[in-house]
């Protein structure tokens, strides 16, 4: 940890310094700049050379310059160009300034030159894509793509369209034909690191985001992307070397601040980190991760009001974020406010599968508000360390099949109706609807997980795994995986549970779930260096506040033969959890070995009274 404090001052004064390294080599983007700067030179000679002008919006498209781009279109119409061939080029530059309005308004100003209708298309469904509105999008991207069928940039952005709506393989199919039609092609090439990424995993995508570098040096958003996924693998050095880079090129660039954030925020620098959230400048305030990375900060910075509002935005957005929850409730509690501490938990500690630390807090704050029950309640659900199932489906009641079968392939009304069959036991009929929905949407993992979560609720184990290893093929996530691993557990094939979650901690390092699971397969099988290595980076992460995960500890080091260590690490458990049987009876084991036969004799007292 002292480690990745003393990289975080690194990390931020090296960016700072970005720029003075010694000369790079050359990149596309460096012979675009020149090329630019012989157009411009030219052009101010002889403002009226149409041709110079449109090359030199094409080119000021390509470095990223909306602004400098719609003065070029603004100078070829004003040397005579066509405006119905110059319109999509004029609407392209108002999109790129972030004024999709603008830019539809401009493409309905007049008509469009018939070579020209792939490319206000292609805009158009950039624009549809960006107000979230797909139907509109897809029609779009489907006119640009006949008309521009071998753009290699036109099926990168299809790419993104299918992939913002969850078709993993037609993304995947539609990069690789951008791919095939540019090998060289470095956004297309990026963006096939993202896609592979999500696949395989962090350490999947390196090498692409790799060849995307060696295709244009100075592809920022490679930079920046390759660098969350070194910093997400723990490579924090690497990280730095591509974030300086990408300084040089976008230095008000807020993902730049972001991610160093991140890294103050793990190192527990969290005023260097409320520094760098802050240099943003509000540019990232909509985004789910910086929400929730800026409500961390402030909650341990003692901004427990400032904490609250951040969470309160986050869960507007995201009502089943369940972090955001939690840090909402504790922020409220710490703030004065029982009641809305309260009404943060509800969601959580009515659930089965509630976690022993909200239902700690339940109590807590239960107490407070003098319900005596319910915080007894909370503590005996919380001290049994026993979390129920997590129910995939939560019926509320409603009696929607009708509207379902008149829609069968909308989620927001199959889903519904799903829940309400299954609670009622019919799961066949549940599992005709999801089948039904996978079946239409095979290229989505959220089809296919669905399908899953209905077979698994209905006991159909080995449909359910099969339905996740598809998933899994689309998505290797937590998500899919950890779903694919309990399927399997339940249909008996406990090495391959164990083989998945192994192989998400090799695919994703920074899995806390896949270390938490892999370290209780090492306990069953009393491997415990394994065990001791997977729950203490576990522990390295979110610090001694999981008892389970202390109490694990404590057992493989007492196993090991280091008592002194498993003894302190069950004293950490039995602070946090003093009703646990479990727990008490380590402690009280540990103690009596290293001679304090009183402590032990107290602690066993209490396990009977706990018991009576």
């Amino acid at each position: 940890m002292r480690r990745l404090r003393i990289l975080t001052g690194v990390l931020f004064g090296a960016l700072l310094l970005a720029g003075c390294d010694g000369p790079r080599p050359a990149s596309p983007r460096a012979d675009l700049e020149q090329r630019r700067v012989e157009l411009q030179q030219s052009l101010a000679d002889d403002p009226r050379q149409l041709a110079a002008q449109v090359e030199l919006a094409r080119i000021l498209f390509k470095l990223g310059d909306g602004v400098g781009a719609e003065a070029a279109v603004q100078a070829a119409l004003g040397a005579g160009g066509d405006a119905a061939a110059l319109r999509p080029l004029a609407a392209k530059a108002a999109a790129m300034q972030g004024e999709g309005d603008r830019a539809f308004r401009i493409l309905d100003a007049g008509p469009i030159a018939p070579e020209m209708i792939g490319e206000a298309a292609w805009v158009a469904g950039n624009v549809h894509l960006g107000n979230g509105d797909l139907a509109s999008a897809r029609d779009a991207f489907d006119r640009a793509v006949q008309d521009l069928p071998r753009s290699s940039d036109l099926w990168v952005d299809v790419a993104r369209f299918r992939d913002a709506n969850a078709d993993a393989l037609g993304a995947r199919d539609a990069i690789d034909y951008a791919i095939e039609l540019d090998k060289a092609s470095s956004a297309a090439l990026a963006y096939k690191a993202n896609l592979v990424r999500t696949q395989l995993g962090l350490t999947a995508s390196l090498p692409w985001y790799d060849r995307a570098l060696e295709a244009d040096p100075d592809n920022a958003g490679a930079l920046i992307d390759r660098a969350a996924t070194l910093g997400d693998l723990g490579r924090y050095k690497d990280m730095l070397v591509s974030l300086r880079h990408a300084a040089t090129l976008v230095p008000g660039e807020p993902r730049l601040y972001y991610l160093q954030a991140v890294v103050a925020a793990r190192a527990g620098n969290y005023r260097l980190a409320r520094s760098l959230l802050q240099r943003t400048r509000g540019r990232m305030d909509e985004e789910p991760a910086f929400m929730l990375l800026s409500a961390i900060v402030e909650l341990e910075l003692g901004g427990e009001a400032v904490a609250a509002t951040w969470a309160d935005r986050l869960i507007e957005e995201q009502p089943h974020n369940l972090t955001a929850r939690r840090i909402l409730a504790v922020s409220e509690w710490s703030g004065g406010d029982a009641d809305g501490a309260a009404e943060a938990l509800a969601p959580i500690v009515s659930r089965t599968d509630a976690d022993s630390w909200s239902l700690l807090l339940a109590a807590r704050v239960a107490a407070e508000l003098g319900r005596a029950t319910d915080s007894a309640d909370y503590l005996a659900r919380a001290a049994a360390l026993a979390p129920g199932e997590a129910a995939p489906f939560r019926p509320d009641g409603y009696a929607l099949s009708a509207a379902a079968d008149a829609d069968p392939l909308n989620p927001a009304k199959v889903i519904p109706a799903m829940e309400a069959e299954m609670a009622g036991g019919n799961a066949t009929r549940a599992l005709e609807r999801a089948t039904r929905l996978r079946d239409a949407n095979r290229g989505v993992a959220d089809a296919h997980i669905l399908y899953g979560d209905a077979a698994l609720a209905a006991g159909e184990y080995g449909q359910a795994v099969q339905s996740f290893r598809a998933a899994r093929d689309l998505d290797a996530g937590e998500r899919t995986t950890l779903r694919l691993a309990n399927a399997l557990f339940r249909a008996g094939d406990i090495a391959g549970s164990g083989a998945t979650i192994l192989a998400l901690r090799d695919s994703q390092p920074s899995s806390i779930a896949a270390d938490r699971l892999a370290g209780s397969l090492a306990m069953d099988i009393e491997h415990w260096d394994d065990a001791i290595t997977h729950f203490e980076r576990v522990r390295q992460r979110i610090g001694n506040r999981d008892v389970v995960v202390l109490r694990e500890l404590a057992k493989a080091y007492a196993a090991r033969g280091d008592r002194a260590r498993a003894t302190g690490l069950i004293a950490l458990a039995y602070r946090l959890q003093p009703l646990n049987g479990e727990v008490m009876r380590l402690y009280a084991d540990l103690l009596a070995e290293g001679g304090n036969a009183r402590g032990a004799a107290d602690l066993r007292e209490k396990m009977e009274q706990v018991g009576r």
